[in-house]
């Protein structure tokens, strides 16, 4: 006699949901432009210290003077341009995914920044922006007396 399988309905639940999260995940994620002409998304880390504000940006392909960096009114512009590979004769492509034309992300930063003494740097496809964040944004520790 065979043996019986407990059937568990959440277990089955959770199959279809990650199925359907694999496939919203490679319809919507992998369909979004690095760079489009319609204007393409740059992938961020932004993070902070007591002193600066460290913003890095993923853009494999992209020549360092084919990005622009701006603030403004506590706002992080960052835009750029990958120029389109033209097709040769005698190539056919099979699968062509890399995304080309303009790009552009423009983010609030968490905390006022001096603009004036940011520095940029890029290295292998990574864009690393440290903004030194303005004095009265800087954390002050207050120390707390006893009373006797």
């Amino acid at each position: 006699m065979g043996m019986l399988t407990r059937w568990e309905p959440f277990r089955e639940m959770r199959r279809v949901h990650d199925m359907l999260d694999q496939m919203m995940e490679k319809a919507f994620m992998g369909s979004l432009p690095m760079a489009s002409s319609e204007g393409g998304i740059v992938p961020l880390d932004v993070y902070q210290t007591d002193e600066h504000v460290i913003v890095k940006a993923t853009m494999p392909g992209v020549k360092p003077d084919d990005i622009e960096v701006s603030i403004s009114n506590n706002t992080l512009s960052i835009r750029g341009e990958i120029e389109e590979e033209h097709e040769k004769e005698g190539q056919r492509y099979h699968i062509r995914e890399r995304r080309f034309g303009g790009f552009s992300r423009a983010i609030t930063l968490p905390s006022k920044v001096d603009a004036e003494k940011a520095s940029a740097e890029f290295e292998n496809g990574e864009l690393t922006l440290t903004l030194p964040k303005v004095e009265e944004e800087k954390p002050k520790a207050i120390s707390v007396k006893v009373k006797k």
